[in-house]
């Protein structure tokens, strides 16, 4: 590298430490940068972040000469890979690996760099309260906790109020030319722990190279309902402080405190999906996205099987309580090709039912039969459902 990317790589690093990324943010942009594998470990060799692929769960055993890699140096027993100790001082406070192919070595000065700007975070995890507070989540989100327990007495001693429930919500600054150099991230983190705050428990807060993640305490379904309503209306509330911000967006499903990486996963797919979907600026709904969770991510029978009963559970139950045959008016409906008189002869009733029942399996399933992408997710639901039926 020349000694302007050097710098640019170093004043990245800088940005994301201002920001409040934490190591596994800065462990993301050494990874993005080296298109490496990369691991960070504590003084007591517990995992901090990893990022990129082919990280085993610890590099302690391929340390060459035991525990006493003082520099950059190669990793034993073959292991494609480099380390080197993060320090402050005199004081080890944890060990930065990476781990691919190619040259590894024309990568020494990046990581010189990113185990600095890491033991910078750890000393404040170490010494200050803040640090020690997302150090909890940083954990959290990786499931580095063996359990729920655990989980609760780490949040107590550092001095975390926690809920029984969270919901993800990630967010992003779009990147534009014109505001290249604007301090977006940090207008964002501002704004979004205003907007999430919560009085009884305490949220979290995470950066993953340029998205924020925000853990917002849900105890009860309707604190869920309001931190999607927040979420949708964000954009809108971040034009108006920060002229000419745009951000793209994704919320989580509500889940248990132990449960929140798969929120905080959630929350990623939506916003991604949303982008690709809509475009810039939108706020996607990881529940409202229908089948295009599953396409994006992949799905296994039982995914798909629960994914097609939540789908069509709430017509089914409807059917059942009303004697009535809106999950039937529905297949006929598809399977006549969207045509009404058809539909209303085979079921034999007056062409004016079906559009009546048509309209009651909107309100329902809370979708419009007229927008492709519900219309996606109510076919593949009934094709799904034919697909497994025992």
């Amino acid at each position: 590298m020349t000694a302007d990317e050097l710098v640019a790589f170093a004043e990245d690093l800088a940005r994301i430490a201002a920001a409040g990324g934490g190591p596994k943010a800065l462990a993301d942009r050494l990874a993005r940068q080296t298109r490496a594998g990369v691991l960070v470990e504590d003084a007591e060799w517990k995992h901090v972040a990893a990022a990129g692929g082919g990280v085993p769960s610890s590099a302690r055993p391929l340390l060459p000469g035991g525990e006493t890699a003082k520099s950059y140096a190669p990793l034993r027993d073959g292991t494609a890979g480099r380390t080197m100790p993060i320090v402050a001082g005199e004081m080890r406070l944890g060990q930065l690996s990476i781990f691919g192919s190619g040259d590894l070595d024309a990568f020494e000065h990046l990581v010189r760099l990113t185990a600095g700007a890491i033991g910078v975070e750890l000393a404040r995890e170490q010494g200050g309260q803040p640090g020690r507070r997302r150090a909890f989540w940083e954990r959290l989100s990786a499931r580095a906790y063996l359990d729920a327990a655990t989980a609760r007495d780490d949040a107590a001693a550092r001095g975390i109020v926690l809920a029984t429930h969270y919901v993800a919500v990630a967010l992003e600054p779009e990147a534009s030319e014109e505001r290249a150099g604007a301090n977006d991230q940090a207008v964002l983190r501002t704004v979004a722990l205003q907007t999430f705050r919560s009085a009884d428990a305490d949220a979290g807060v995470l950066e993953r190279g340029g998205t924020l993640l925000i853990f917002v305490p849900a105890v009860r379904e309707v604190d869920a309902a309001n931190a999607r309503t927040a979420a949708s209306l964000l954009p809108r509330t971040l034009t108006k402080k920060q002229a000419g911000l745009r951000i793209g967006g994704g919320v989580g499903t509500r889940v248990p405190l132990f449960e929140v990486a798969r929120s905080a996963e959630e929350a990623e797919a939506a916003l991604t999906i949303a982008r690709r979907l809509h475009g810039n600026g939108t706020i996607g709904v990881y529940e409202d996205l229908g089948v295009y969770p599953l396409l994006f991510g992949g799905a296994t029978t039982e995914s798909l099987r629960e994914f097609s009963q939540r789908t069509l559970s709430p017509l089914r139950a409807y059917d059942e309580k009303h004697q009535t045959e809106l999950e039937r008016t529905l297949r006929l409906y598809f399977a006549a090709g969207e045509n009404v008189k058809t539909a209303s002869t085979q079921l034999n009733v007056h062409r004016h039912t079906v559009f009546y029942r048509l309209r009651q399996i909107g309100e329902i399933c809370g979708c419009k039969l007229d927008d492709p992408h519900d219309q996606l997710t109510l076919r593949m639901a009934m094709a799904i459902d034919a697909l497994t039926a025992e």
